[in-house]
């Protein structure tokens, strides 16, 4: 007869640990974010004109886009409900 540990996966676990059992809330960031905040330093640079709308697009579709991957590819629910939470964010700033 085996000795077999059965191990129970925690909300904690499912909340805050990636696939490897190790704690994830920030990581380096990813090329998205990298973009979206010199496009958002330059925005600050250039206030008008198509340079500025340019910027503010770049800025706006490389953060929506990250959001979304990390909506749906998040490595944690953490990571996930931070994606949804900067998705709405976008979405709420652009209505109002």
């Amino acid at each position: 007869m085996e000795n077999t540990e059965t191990t129970k996966t925690t909300l904690f676990d499912k909340t805050f640990r990636d696939s490897n059992g190790e704690i994830v809330i920030a990581q380096m960031p990813n090329l998205l974010l990298i973009v979206f905040l010199v496009a958002t330093i330059f925005s600050l640079i250039f206030t008008s004109g198509k340079i500025n709308t340019v910027l503010d697009l770049l800025a706006n579709g490389s953060l929506f886009t990250w959001a979304w991957q990390e909506l749906f590819e998040g490595v944690n629910y953490f990571r996930r409900g931070l994606g949804l939470f900067v998705f709405i964010g976008i979405i709420a700033s652009k209505i109002m």
